[in-house]
């Protein structure tokens, strides 16, 4: 099953909030549409169940243009991060009631509920309302409403976004699970980067209405296309400062505070000398503990620079650190419990064999 947008635009009192799109959504996987709050997750998903109609351009569904359909008549549903349940039915009525709506009879409505219910371990609950529930098994519900439909098409709208990190982990790793043996499209729409990776299948970078990058989620992630792309995944945000390619050497923050270089591999060797944009993620910043040491740390392992910490907050068993090196405001993610002060001089270690180049457009120059 092949979900086709073609051309698309959307746009409201002047404002466009979707920049033109075309893209092939298939059944083989998850499609994770990334991006930030406001990116235009929602309004995408939207245009995509027939709730809203595209100012410009064509929906298709499996060879049909869809685009002029109304929601009611497409085999569609749809998961909020709202828990958005009816409160005066019961757990049992709430997943059944797609069903009801087409004048399924009892017993096959049943089996389809109590298929769902299995699945997504609501048993015990089908007599309670959503009141008496928790979130987790709130959400579990409207999660067994949209399966039990057997829709062609369903959107999942940040899901997880309410839902405490213990429930989260476990939907994660049960929705797969649940969707792999459905002959269904399946869109998932998260501001996360960590868990379009968790989902794999293909990633959609979106920011302000604009496609920015599409392809294997994992690819994306490696080999983002340009800056805008690496920064919609990464979270914490990707450090970025200026770097100079002199022979076969990089130089980072040539005019500022960093004053620090390291020797180039031979495919970034290869570049043209210049000036580019040099990104790493906050997981390839380790707090490497001391201060001064300037020299690299074994061949390919990194290098050394001095940050003046700004915020340090531990986050489970990882520290995150906000420093400041120069005038550029960067963040390192590493495993383990490490205190600091605001103003401590700390030693950070760089996997500059991680790194990203891009250009001065934006475009990406090189990838480790």
């Amino acid at each position: 099953m092949t979900l086709e947008l073609r051309q698309v635009v959307r746009q409201e009192e002047g404002l466009t909030h979707i920049h033109e799109t075309s893209l092939t959504l298939t059944s083989a996987g998850f499609n994770i549409l990334l991006g930030t709050t406001l990116a235009g997750k929602t309004t995408l998903m939207r245009l995509m169940a027939g709730l809203l109609p595209p100012t410009r351009g064509t929906v298709w569904f499996d060879g049909r243009d869809v685009t002029g359909q109304p929601v009611q008549r497409r085999n569609v549903s749809m998961v909020y991060q709202q828990f958005i349940n009816y409160p005066n039915l019961s757990v049992y009525e709430n997943i059944a009631s797609p069903l009801r709506v087409t004048r399924m009879k009892d017993a096959a409505i049943r089996e389809r509920v109590g298929g769902a219910a299995d699945l997504l371990r609501l048993g015990p609950y089908l007599d309670r309302r959503p009141a008496e529930l928790s979130g987790g098994q709130q959400q579990r519900t409207a999660i067994a409403r949209a399966l039990v439909k057997d829709s062609s098409l369903i959107l999942f709208d940040e899901p997880l976004a309410n839902l405490d990190y213990k429930l989260r982990e476990e939907l994660r790793e049960e929705l797969p699970k649940l969707l792999q043996d459905r002959q269904c499209t399946v869109v998932y729409a998260t501001t996360e980067p960590s868990e379009a990776l968790l989902l794999g299948g293909i990633a959609v970078s979106l920011h302000e209405g604009r496609v920015t990058q599409y392809g294997p989620t994992g690819e994306v992630y490696r080999r983002p296309a340009d800056l805008r792309t690496a920064q919609v995944f990464s979270d914490p945000p990707i450090n970025i400062a200026p770097a100079r390619k002199e022979g076969l050497r990089l130089v980072l923050d040539p005019s500022g505070q960093a004053n620090v270089s390291w020797p180039l591999g031979a495919a970034a060797a290869a570049l043209p000398d210049g000036d580019y944009q040099f990104a790493i993620r906050p997981h390839h910043v380790r707090i490497a503990g001391g201060s001064g040491a300037r020299d690299a740390i074994g061949e390919g392992a990194g290098v050394r620079i001095d940050g003046e910490v700004r915020v340090a907050e531990l986050s489970g068993s990882e520290s995150v650190v906000h420093f400041n090196l120069g005038p550029h405001a960067w963040v390192s993610q590493s495993h383990g419990v490490h205190r600091f002060d605001v103003g401590d001089r700390v030693g950070f270690t760089i996997e500059v064999d991680r790194a990203l180049l891009f250009r001065p457009d934006g475009s990406l120059a090189h990838a480790s």
